[in-house]
């Protein structure tokens, strides 16, 4: 464990298991007899994302590879051997800050939740990280990509797969300039932690780069008319729209500037990868471009494996950009169980000593999963820093080449 983490850590562990002494043995567990053999302890993980509102496609997909680890979990040898399964607490946040709030809430309210998945917008996970860190939870996020997420984070509970917004704002930037030859654009935000971040390192690696930003705007995630925006954007002319978003909202902007005769790109963070991305924009998307967050599902070390079990679990839907990192979320969480399962016993891992040592689990990970290594630095933020850029070809994001 890194010496800027350790203190905070150190203090919460610390704190966590003092409160354990006046709690009785089994808190906040649920024992369940199978067929007279011995009893089997329940504890819960979280799961929170958009389900039924925002970009519920990449949330589903969160939801779809966070359930995959956890059954992957409770078939494993070494779970029966411990006495305990997992269930999910799946949780709506419908990618709104209050609304995070309130469903954070009730999964702290919960005794048996020991870990939570989320969320995928910045602008959620950042509110709620502190409702986890009050209560002992550790809290790994699949997508969220803003730095303040677990820059100087009060409780140390905060940690992340995927890579961050200066990493893939410097990437795009980069690509932009290089391989795709551009040399103005006009940047656009949706007003989200998210948006905000990502357009503000883009502009800032592409002005430095030698490039030119002729308009910055502000947008709203869930605006829908684009028309006098793009009018001034024509206006400008511009090589390429760069645009800090969610996929629901950027794919109608891209549209409609297409549609307006905007002739330049269209390039966003991955925010925008995602299949529904493509259907919302229509033939318009074609040609459009995305960085994403690691390698494709293809060169990931074990997504082929993944492509197998989520066919087989989720047949006829689709994988998204997250879901990988979700069950990689969720597999270090349930790593972390085993751990203090097998060094406190079952019956101790909802414990407020349990989650404790399910955090300092978490924080000392140096692990294979989906995607590749995982292991986190002093701040909570993957090592891993893997980006790719993506374009639509022929109705389809695949890996961008020459």
């Amino acid at each position: 464990m890194k010496l800027g983490r350790n203190k905070k850590l150190l203090s919460l562990v610390a704190t966590m298991l003092l409160a354990a002494m006046v709690v009785t043995a089994g808190c906040g567990t649920t024992p369940e007899p199978t067929d007279g053999a011995a009893e089997v302890v329940t504890v819960k993980l979280g799961i929170g994302a958009p389900l039924t509102q925002g970009a519920v496609a990449l949330g589903q997909g969160i939801e779809n590879g966070a359930m995959l680890a956890i059954n992957d979990f409770n078939a494993s040898p070494e779970a029966e051997e411990l006495g305990i399964r997992v269930e999910a607490f799946v949780v709506d946040d419908q990618g709104d800050p209050k609304v995070g709030v309130n469903v954070a809430n009730q999964l702290v309210s919960d005794p048996a939740v020991v870990g939570v998945v989320g969320h995928l917008n910045s602008g959620v996970s950042i509110p709620t990280s502190a409702i986890y860190g009050r209560a002992g939870l550790v809290q790994i996020s699949p997508a969220s990509t803003n730095p303040a997420l677990t820059l100087d984070q009060e409780f140390g509970n905060v940690f992340r797969v995927c890579t961050t917004d200066p990493v893939q704002g410097a990437y795009a930037a980069e690509a932009a300039l290089g391989e795709l030859g551009f040399k103005t654009a006009f940047v656009v935000d949706d007003s989200t932690p998210y948006g905000v971040g990502l357009a503000d390192e883009f502009q800032r690696n592409f002005e430095e780069g030698g490039g030119t930003v002729m308009g910055r705007e502000k947008t709203s995630d869930k605006d829908s008319d684009f028309s006098a925006l793009v009018t001034r954007i024509r206006a400008e002319n511009p090589d390429v729209i760069y645009y800090g978003g969610i996929y629901n909202a950027g794919a109608l902007f891209a549209r409609q500037a297409a549609e307006a005769g905007f002739e330049g790109a269209f390039f966003g963070g991955d925010g925008l990868k995602a299949a529904d991305y493509i259907a919302l924009a229509g033939a318009s998307a074609e040609g459009d471009f995305t960085t994403s967050v690691g390698l494709p599902l293809a060169d990931q070390p074990r997504g082929a494996e993944f492509k197998e079990k989520f066919a087989a679990e989720f047949a006829g839907e689709e994988i998204q950009a997250y879901d990988t990192y979700a069950y990689d979320a969720a597999f270090v969480i349930l790593e972390a169980i085993k751990v203090v399962a097998a060094d406190l016993g079952a019956d101790q891992v909802a414990s407020d000593a349990g989650k404790a040592a399910i955090l300092e689990a978490v924080a000392a990970t140096d692990t294979e999963g989906v995607t590749g290594a995982i292991a986190f630095d002093e701040n909570g933020d993957t090592t891993n820093k893997a980006i790719t850029l993506f374009i639509v070809r022929d109705g389809e994001w695949v890996a961008y080449t020459q």
